[in-house]
């Protein structure tokens, strides 16, 4: 199973649409989850609006939340997405069974089965979790919370039976044209959370679009660089871009 979480505090305003790139990542199989950060009156209705649609468009779930709470939010989202797509996958086979009847209409001890396999499939299945980080200018109170959020869902993700792995990337880069940024590869390595965030330049630029389109790519590819370039960590081949402009 895949997963993106974007960790955002607002509207993006640079590049194609995060709402359109979200619906391109859940095509590919990857489910987009979105926490909004919050310090209330700074988010915008128009910020909350997006979150929502994004997460909708890209099949996963959004929540406001605090920094003080941001780490609970993240295991929150990411174990509930991982049993509501084991949930669908079961539902689907169940219904090429049962036709057109749900769940609902097995007896009782049927359906206590079913939910055992559910949550046997959830802690079992190998998961992959992109960290996406909105690193614009508003979000530099916030990026300690970040990465203590990060060290606490990587001993989240550790604790599960089934192979864990976690990338976390950024957006902007420093330079023109650096949508994304990766800060750590996939690892299960709960000390590769180090401090990634101390020597940034924050950017008040928030590409969300064209950052989710990268991190498809390192779905994709295993780098930033499209197919076909050396996996590792210059970002700073640009390719072609794949949606319209997007400008709130």
């Amino acid at each position: 199973m895949k997963q993106i979480m974007l960790i955002t505090d607002g509207c993006s305003n640079v590049g194609e649409s995060p709402v359109m790139a979200a619906a391109l990542a859940r095509q590919e199989g990857i489910t987009v989850n979105v926490v909004g950060v919050v310090d209330y009156g700074t988010i915008g209705e128009l910020g909350s609006i997006e979150i929502e649609e994004i997460a909708r468009s890209g099949g996963g779930m959004s929540r406001l939340t605090g920094t003080e709470k941001l780490a609970q939010t993240m295991q929150m989202l990411t174990r509930k997405t991982v049993v509501q797509t084991i949930q669908q996958a079961v539902g689907k086979e169940l219904k090429q069974i049962l036709g057109e009847s749900s769940v609902e209409v097995l007896p009782p001890e049927q359906r206590a089965a079913v939910v055992e396999v559910i949550d046997e499939l959830s802690e079992n299945s190998p998961l992959q979790v992109a960290l996406l980080i909105d690193a614009s200018a508003s979000m530099k109170p916030k990026l300690a919370a970040v990465e203590e959020a990060i060290r606490d869902m990587m001993l989240s993700l550790g604790a599960r039976k089934g192979s864990s792995q976690l990338a976390v990337f950024h957006f902007p880069g420093a330079h023109s044209g650096e949508d994304a940024v990766l800060d750590i590869g996939w690892t299960s390595n709960l000390g590769s959370a180090r401090s990634i965030f101390q020597r940034l330049t924050m950017r008040g630029a928030t590409p969300t679009g064209p950052a989710i389109l990268k991190v498809i790519e390192f779905f994709r590819y295993g780098t930033l660089n499209g197919h076909g370039a050396r996996n590792g960590l210059d970002e700073k081949g640009e390719g072609e871009a794949m949606l319209g402009d997007y400008v709130v």
